[in-house]
């Protein structure tokens, strides 16, 4: 989910992966279907794995249980990635402390950071992500001591 241009295919073309992505990836080089991720065409437990690679924090927090239930929903197993809320550099921007920022500083500082364009992003805690996937597994991706991301995985 939220496959970008080759998704989990840059790294895997042995199994069968379909893409999903919200806007049309006329390079992705495999099986692609445009969707939202609020309401996933596929069947009840149509998946072995849904894999969803730091895509939920783009999710407005309003909408994240919504897709949540829908990544359980159409696959047996899934494998969520997302960067850590308490990690002290912002993941699409490199700018220390800039995920704690209001919306309207963010805005003047992105073009200082490696991210580009603005974009209001909300990061995510272990809580949260218990929370949006009950009995999986969140696992601590380290770098040194800290916790820069957050893998939830399940279920158990």
């Amino acid at each position: 989910m939220g496959c970008g241009r080759e998704g989990l295919l840059a790294l895997d073309r042995a199994h069968e992966i379909v893409g999903v992505d919200v806007r049309p990836q006329p390079e992705y080089p495999g099986r692609l279907v445009v969707a939202d991720a609020r309401a996933l065409p596929f069947a009840d437990g149509e998946f072995d794995v849904a894999y969803c690679n730091s895509l939920i924090e783009h999710i407005d927090p309003a909408d994240r249980p919504v897709v949540a239930a829908e990544i359980r929903r159409v696959a047996r197993r899934w494998f969520v990635q997302t960067p850590n809320l308490w990690f002290p550099l912002d993941p699409h921007t490199l700018l220390p402390g800039y995920q704690f920022l209001p919306a309207a500083l963010q805005r003047r500082l992105s073009g200082l950071g490696a991210g580009g364009s603005y974009e209001r992003l909300r990061l995510l805690d272990a809580a949260e992500l218990r929370r949006l996937f009950p009995g999986a597994r969140i696992i601590r991706e380290r770098a040194g001591p800290l916790t820069k991301s957050l893998i939830a995985a399940g279920p158990r």
